[in-house]
C-alpha cells in the first residue's frame, strides 16, 4: 500500500507529508484547493510526464517522493531484482525531480533509473481511475491478463505455454530440416562432384605433417645420403676394430670373460645400428616419392581445403559430411515424414489445452458480465451493459497465451452497439464503470492502491451513496484513494482529511487530517450545505456518519 507521500515546491505546495493507511482514505476541500495538485504529484512519483510548470515559483526544482510497504511477494520486488536495483524487505521508495527547464531525474530506493522504469514500477504499484485519466483497464493489452486472473487459470496457461514451445520447437526444427535439404537438393551436382574428388583425393589424418616431413628430408636428401654413407664406413671400421680386439682376447684366452662378453654386447649393438642406418640410407634411395610428387600432393590437398574451407587435417571429416548430406537427399521423405508427425501432434496437443483455456475463459467472462452488470444500476448505469468480447484470433496470431483476444466492451444505451470503454462512456460514467468492475476484480492486478478521482461527479443521492459503498467493499481488498465532492461518499472513508488553500498573496496548499467525529460531521455538513453551515446540515452529516459504521 501506499504509505506516505512528500511533496516538496509543486505549485502551489511548499512542504506537504502525508501518511496513508489502509482502506479507504477521503480527500475533499473546495474547488482550486489544490486536490488535483496532489494527483499529479503522486502521478509523478509514478512516472507521468513532467512539466516545468509543476516547479513552485521562485523554485529551483519540484521534488516527490512517494513511500510504499508491500508484501515480499509482490512482484514489483522480482522485477527490480532483474534490474539490478537494491529491493530487499518490503518498503520501496519512488522519488522524482523536476527542474526549471522540466528535465527530471527518477530514483528507486535511491537507485537513479529511466523515467520508463520508474514508471513500469509505479504501474505495478498504483491505478489511477479518474473522468479523463486511467490506468490499466482501458488498455485492451491487459484485459486477457486481467479475465484469466479472475477466472484462476494459472496452471492451465503455464501448460499451455509448455505446449507451445514444444510446438513451436518442432516447427522450427521441421523449417530447418527443410532449408538444410532443399540447399542441399540445389547443390546436389556440385556436392556430388565434391564428394567424387575428395574420394579421388583420398585425403587422410595427418598427412600433412607427414608429408611436410617427407619433403624436408628429400630436400636435404643428397646431404643426408652422404651423412649416413659416413655413418655407415664408420660403423664398418668400428666393426672390423672390434673385430681385431676380439681376437686378441681369444689368444689371451679370455674368450668367455666378463670383458668378453661387454666385448659382444658392444658388437651387437653396433651391428643394429649399422642395420639402422642402412635403413635410413635405403628409404632416401629407393624412396616412392620424389619430391616433385610430395609437392603436387600437398597443392591438391591444400586446394580442396581453401575450397571447403577447412584444414587439410579436416577434410576427410569433411568428405564424411558430404556423404552424409547426400544420403540424407535420398532418405529426406523418412526423416520429413516423422517431424512433420511431430508437429501435427504437438499442434494438436496445444491446440487442445488452447481450447480448453478458451471455454474456462468464456465460461468466467459469462459470470464477469452478470456481476459487474449488477453492480451498474446502483450507479446510475442501469441502462448500460458491459460485455467482456473474445475474438478467436488468426492462427498466425497464436500464442504462448492462446488463441484468445480479450476486451471489455461497454454499451451506455440500450441497443447500441458496444464499443471500447474510453470511446463511449463520458468521463463521469468511464469512471463508474471502472469503479464496477474492479468492485468485481478486487483479488485480480498486482496494484494494492487504487486512485479515484472525482468517480462521483454529476451524481448525487441514492447513487452517490452506491458509489461510496462500493468504495468501502473494495477497501477491504485494497487500499482506496478516493477524491471527493460527495458526502455520501466522504462519509463512508475511514480516514477522511481536508484539502484546503492558505494565504493570499503567496497561496499554499495544506492538508488537515480529520481526526474525531467533531471534525468530520462539520466538513461532510459543509459538503451538503456550502460556506454557511446550518444546523439541519449537521444533522444530515452526523446521519450520513453513522449510516456509513453501520
Amino acid at each position: 500500500m501506499l504509505a506516505g507521500l512528500t511533496i516538496k515546491n509543486v505549485v502551489l505546495i511548499d512542504h506537504l507529508s502525508i501518511e496513508f493507511d489502509r482502506g479507504l482514505y477521503a480527500l475533499t476541500g473546495e474547488t482550486g484547493a489544490g486536490k488535483s495538485i496532489l494527483l499529479d504529484s503522486l502521478g509523478l512519483a509514478l512516472g507521468a510526464r513532467s512539466e516545468s510548470g509543476l516547479v513552485r515559483k521562485g523554485e529551483e526544482a519540484a521534488n516527490v517522493s512517494a513511500e510504499f510497504d508491500l508484501p515480499a511477494s509482490h512482484q514489483a520486488f522480482a522485477f527490480l531484482k532483474e534490474q539490478g536495483i537494491d529491493a530487499n524487505g518490503s518498503q520501496i521508495i519512488l522519488r522524482r525531480s523536476v527542474a526549471m527547464d522540466g528535465k527530471s531525474r527518477a530514483f528507486i530506493n535511491d537507485h537513479p533509473v529511466s523515467v520508463s522504469l520508474l514508471k513500469s514500477v509505479g504501474e505495478m504499484l498504483v491505478e489511477i481511475h479518474g473522468q479523463f485519466d486511467t490506468q490499466t483497464l482501458l488498455n485492451p493489452r491487459v484485459h486477457r491478463g486481467l479475465l484469466d486472473e479472475y477466472a484462476g487459470v494459472d496452471k492451465d496457461i503455464t501448460s499451455l505455454r509448455g505446449a507451445w514451445e514444444q510446438w513451436k520447437d518442432a516447427r522450427d526444427a521441421l523449417e530447418q530440416r527443410r532449408a538444410d535439404i532443399d540447399r542441399a537438393r540445389a547443390e546436389e551436382a556440385y556436392l556430388r562432384a565434391a564428394l567424387e574428388q575428395l574420394a579421388d583425393l583420398d585425403p587422410q589424418t595427418g598427412e600433412e605433417e607427414n608429408l611436410t616431413g617427407l619433403r624436408t628430408r628429400l630436400m636435404k636428401r643428397e646431404q643426408y645420403i652422404e651423412s649416413y654413407a659416413t655413418a655407415q664406413r664408420a660403423s664398418e671400421q668400428a666393426g672390423a676394430h672390434l673385430n681385431t680386439v676380439w681376437k686378441s682376447l681369444e689368444k689371451a684366452g679370455e674368450g668367455g670373460s666378463e670383458t668378453a662378453k661387454a666385448l659382444d654386447r658392444a658388437m651387437a649393438e653396433l651391428q643394429e645400428v649399422s642395420a639402422g642406418v642402412d635403413s635410413l640410407l635405403a628409404s632416401l634411395e629407393d624412396s616412392e616419392y620424389s619430391l616433385t610428387e610430395i609437392d603436387d600432393r600437398l597443392f591438391a590437398l591444400k586446394a580442396q581445403a581453401r575450397k571447403h574451407g577447412c584444414t587439410i587435417d579436416e577434410l576427410p571429416a569433411k568428405r564424411d559430411g558430404i556423404s552424409s548430406m547426400l544420403q540424407g537427399i535420398a532418405g529426406e521423405g523418412d526423416i520429413l515424414s516423422s517431424m512433420e508427425k511431430n508437429v501435427t501432434k504437438t499442434r494438436k496437443e496445444y491446440e487442445g489445452k488452447a481450447q480448453s483455456l478458451s471455454s474456462k475463459r468464456i465460461s468466467a467472462a459469462k459470470t464477469l458480465d452478470k456481476l459487474v452488470a449488477k453492480e451498474l444500476a446502483p450507479l446510475k448505469l442501469d441502462k448500460a451493459r458491459f460485455e467482456t468480447f473474445i475474438e478467436r484470433l488468426d492462427e498466425n496470431d497464436w500464442g504462448q497465451d492462446g488463441m484468445d483476444r480479450v476486451q471489455f466492451l461497454v454499451a451506455t444505451n440500450p441497443g447500441a452497439a458496444a464499443g471500447p470503454l474510453n470511446k463511449i462512456a463520458s468521463g463521469g460514467e468511464m469512471a463508474r464503470f471502472m469503479l464496477a468492475l474492479k468492485v468485481v476484480l478486487a483479488e485480480t492486478g498486482t496494484a494494492h492502491t487504487l486512485v479515484f478521482d472525482e468517480v462521483d461527479s454529476g451524481i448525487g443521492g441514492a447513487t452517490a451513496d452506491a458509489v461510496g459503498e462500493r468504495l468501502a467493499r473494495l477497501s477491504k481488498k485494497r487500499q482506496i484513494l478516493v477524491v471527493t465532492h460527495s458526502p455520501q461518499v466522504a462519509a463512508r472513508s475511514a480516514y477522511h482529511a481536508i484539502v484546503m488553500k492558505t494565504g493570499k498573496t503567496n497561496p499554499t496548499t495544506k492538508i488537515l487530517p480529520l481526526s474525531n467525529a467533531n471534525d468530520r460531521t462539520e466538513e461532510i455538513a459543509r459538503m451538503l450545505s456550502g460556506a454557511e453551515i446550518t444546523k439541519e446540515a449537521r444533522a444530515q452529516a452526523a446521519k450520513l456518519l453513522e449510516k456509513s459504521v453501520a
